[in-house]
């Protein structure tokens, strides 16, 4: 253990604030960043005032104690990697840009915001440089990040002009709560307890459930992750996609499952669509037609990639193809894709502070 438990001090590097250090995703940012020996010589842990003076692990060996982010200064600070809720990154994220640091933000708040980039690095790592207008960078939601990975290749090569995802969300993605919840109903009903009793986070039961609502609803019927997954894709990939999204949420612990239905400008079969997304970054094909050859969520959990199976030809339009896309939610759904985002940052944006 160091020291002084609340910052890493490693020679020269950037000085990075993991905000939001305690939940589901701040871990595993924390996880990322030391996995990938990200060049960071100090890094400090931040959450809420409950939190302070919790312990956070920092690869195998190193613990750090967590700050009150409403107290920290972030003078001095290069990177700020920010997972604490939208309401609490509207007030802290811009202090911290404006205290020169670079924030990569992984709430829904400034996704939409023209002057701050929404970024994917295998899908648009270019659009980085756009930070200087806020000195903010969104990561996107994470069911829409693990579409838009296997969609680049695919619009490259085809054209795709119409998207339309059905999506199975894991528990993890509505925190660490939710997951308890998943938990304690499931155990609730093997010992002939009532669900109710454990229903504070979802609307209805998640046990043994499939619940087809996330996020609020909006006066067009969709939910506001279905609106998110489409106005998100089109600011990645292409304002003229057409995308319709259903989102559910599953009994899964970890691991976003997704049917990606897609038509497309030039012809496209599913031999030719497996050879491009073969050599696509960030994706790795495992479509096999036969028992196991297909990835599902409990099999993605630590995993990097993006998942790809089931890839076939849709007859019913000119143009079309289908597949199923499997991902780690926290990682590349969020942690891996900040962290990505922050070695984009600085291999090509950022010198190493003194």
């Amino acid at each position: 253990m160091l020291d002084d438990p609340n910052k890493r001090e490693n020679g020269a590097g950037y000085t990075v604030a993991v905000v939001g250090a305690t939940g589901n995703v701040g871990r595993e940012v924390l996880n990322t960043l030391w996995e990938r020996q990200f060049p960071a010589g100090k890094i400090i842990a931040l959450a809420s005032a409950r939190s302070v003076g919790a312990e956070v692990s920092y690869g195998e060996d190193e613990v750090l104690t967590v700050q009150n982010l409403a107290e920290f200064d972030f003078s001095g600070v290069d990177i700020v990697l920010s997972s604490p809720g939208a309401k609490v990154s509207a007030e802290f994220s811009p202090k911290a840009a404006a205290a020169g640091a670079v924030v990569i933000d992984n709430t829904s708040h400034f996704r939409m915001d023209p002057d701050v980039p929404l970024i994917v690095p295998e899908v648009n790592a270019k659009a980085i440089a756009g930070y200087t207008k806020k000195g903010i960078i969104a990561n996107p939601n994470c069911s829409t990040i693990q579409m838009v990975v296997a969609l680049k290749p695919l619009h490259e090569a085809f054209g795709i002009t119409r998207v339309v995802v059905s999506t199975y969300q894991s528990t993890s993605g509505a925190g660490k709560d939710a997951m308890d919840e998943l938990f304690n109903q499931t155990k609730g009903i093997y010992v002939n307890q009532p669900s109710s009793e454990s229903q504070e986070v979802f609307p209805k039961q998640i046990a043994f459930n499939v619940i087809p609502h996330i996020d609020k609803f909006m006066d067009d019927g969709a939910t506001k992750e279905e609106w998110k997954m489409m106005v998100e894709t089109k600011k990645i990939l292409d304002p003229k996609i057409k995308v319709h999204a259903n989102c559910a949420r599953v009994p899964t612990f970890i691991g976003h499952a997704e049917y990606v239905n897609i038509e497309t400008e030039k012809p496209v079969e599913d031999a030719e669509a497996r050879a491009v997304l073969k050599k696509a970054a960030g994706v790795t094909v495992v479509d096999h037609r036969l028992n196991e050859g297909y990835v599902t969520p409990a099999e993605v959990p630590g995993e990097d990639a993006v998942y790809l199976s089931r890839i076939r030809a849709d007859a019913t339009v000119d143009n079309g193809l289908s597949f199923w896309c499997v991902s780690d939610n926290l990682r590349k759904g969020a942690a891996l894709n900040a962290v990505q985002i922050a070695e984009v940052l600085v291999r090509d944006h950022l010198s190493v502070s003194g």
